[in-house]
């Protein structure tokens, strides 16, 4: 499980804990089922969950790749017990998908550009961009980071009414799908999530500094979030997106995470006015370090 197809192949607060307490961790529900048709036809097989309570917001939230949506239970439970409708496309890099099989190599970049389209027509207005590895990518360029644009894509990548991206461990740089300027051009504000065990197949131990490129290369001042949590690694000890992953799990690591990007999307998905709230974590905590520009 990883970026791409594998991640070898291509590079290789007190009220909002006990908020995710109770809806988050251990999330036992069964999302709305639809299906959408991509521009080249193939079908994106759609997961939605809906908001509990009142709803806030909107989340549009892209896999890993060779994973699903519904790998990622805690996260998407504690989003939704916050009050955000989740949305979220099985993408064919997916080995759920039916078509998997049809879209080898980089063919699964135009397919995911195609899917979130889709996806942000069907939504219809403004949503938060979030995803994880290579859906961490999908939602950066969602935001305006220049990926590089394949054969038979038209017009711009940038999703105008994605208003935020929240990105946990998306690629660095990688020949043929972004580059360090490509990062340089986000629009949003964002949160790029990685850990200190995050490493690279292959890499050297502080490859996970890699994950950081989103945050790194952009320009500052647009409300530009780095969040590296200790101990923890790509899957959470297998919380999220390949449960066979070896452990231990890092439940503490994947709550503040879930609890920073709360606090995230709360300033800057929501058209709150409320602001500054995220800004009170930065620095250096109880295992995790926040940065900002």
């Amino acid at each position: 499980m990883s970026f791409l197809i594998t991640r070898r192949a291509i590079l290789a607060s007190a009220p909002m804990a006990a908020l995710i307490a109770k809806a988050g961790l251990a999330a036992g529900f069964d999302p709305e089922k639809s299906t959408l048709t991509a521009a080249d036809g193939h079908t994106i097989p759609l997961s939605t969950w809906r908001a509990r309570g009142r709803r806030i917001g909107i989340i549009s939230f892209s896999h890993g790749a060779a994973s699903a949506p519904w790998k990622y239970p805690d996260m998407i439970g504690a989003w939704v017990g916050a009050g955000y409708d989740v949305v979220a496309p099985l993408h064919v890099d997916s080995t759920d998908h039916p078509q998997h099989d049809k879209y080898p190599g980089l063919a699964t970049w135009k397919a995911r550009i195609e899917d979130m389209r889709a996806v942000s027509a069907h939504i219809g207005g403004p949503h938060i961009a979030a995803g994880h590895s290579y859906g961490g990518l999908t939602a950066l360029v969602q935001g305006g980071a220049q990926a590089v644009v394949p054969e038979g894509v038209t017009g711009s990548l940038r999703d105008a009414t994605a208003t935020c991206v929240v990105a946990f461990s998306p690629p660095p740089p990688i020949p043929g799908l972004i580059t360090a300027e490509g990062y340089a051009t986000l629009e949003t504000p964002a949160l790029v999530e990685t850990g200190t065990i995050d490493i690279m197949p292959g890499g050297t131990p502080d490859s996970w500094h890699g994950h950081l490129a989103g945050y790194d290369n952009a320009a500052p001042g647009g409300h530009r979030y780095g969040l590296v949590l200790d101990g923890a690694n790509h899957y959470f000890g297998g919380l999220i997106c390949d449960a066979t992953q070896p452990g231990p799990i890092q439940a503490a690591q994947l709550k503040t995470a879930i609890r920073l990007s709360l606090a995230f999307m709360a300033e800057w998905g929501t058209g709150s006015q409320v602001k500054g709230t995220l800004d009170q974590e930065v620095g250096t905590k109880d295992g995790f370090t926040l940065t900002t520009k």
